[in-house]
């Protein structure tokens, strides 16, 4: 049904009945939220306010007490998760080092073979599997994180070094290493075995 009104500011428009009892229950509605909401404060009196205001500010301040222990707790929590991680890691990687240091003189065996194989056609063939082998050997210690250290030249370095000799040498500088007798090892940031060195003086 649509009806006429006539008024200045609504002058020859028609407006649909059903719309203006529908936006008539929304101003319904939303008085009746306005009242539910102001409900409980109808039992204070101004008087009440001074209370009212101080049991919100000490409400706020546990809050805001609440919130920054919350806070460092969780910091906390993440700070031992990262300290267990780095604890887990060290010792995986000690684990694996002291098993690993066990195959060391394996490779060394490997590299004193390898110095001296043959030239000959059928010992050129056996040397060559034998390299084959010791490569094998190698990428299994890298893939576990073991890094073989290249010491030849460098300056020494007690923490990565052990210096068998230290001689006078007319090509290297003091304290450069002229010579590796073994080599040294590495995992991670750790020493798995300092590298056995001739160092010049």
């Amino acid at each position: 049904m649509m009806v006429e009104i006539q008024n200045d500011q609504y002058a020859n428009k028609d407006i649909d009945t059903e719309q203006v009892e529908d936006a008539s229950e929304v101003k319904e509605h939303q008085q009746d939220l306005i009242e539910e909401a102001l409900e409980p404060l109808e039992e204070y009196s101004v008087e009440d306010v001074p209370a009212l205001l101080q049991e919100l500010e000490e409400t706020c301040a546990k809050a805001d007490e609440y919130l920054d222990g919350w806070q460092r707790a969780r910091a906390e929590f993440t700070n031992y998760k990262k300290r267990i991680e780095r604890e887990q890691a060290q010792i995986y990687q000690t684990v694996t080092g002291n098993i690993i240091k066990q195959y060391m003189e394996i490779t060394d065996d490997f590299e004193r073979a390898l110095s001296n194989k043959p030239l000959g056609s059928d010992g050129a063939e056996w040397a060559n599997g034998v390299d084959l082998i010791y490569r094998k050997l190698l990428a299994i210690l890298q893939n576990e994180g073991v890094v073989r250290m290249d010491a030849q030249g460098q300056v020494f370095d007690p923490n990565l070094h052990e210096a068998i000799t230290s001689e006078e040498s007319d090509t290297y500088k003091s304290g450069e290493i002229i010579e590796v007798l073994q080599p040294g090892y590495m995992i991670g940031n750790r020493v798995l075995r300092p590298a056995m060195v001739r160092v010049a003086k």
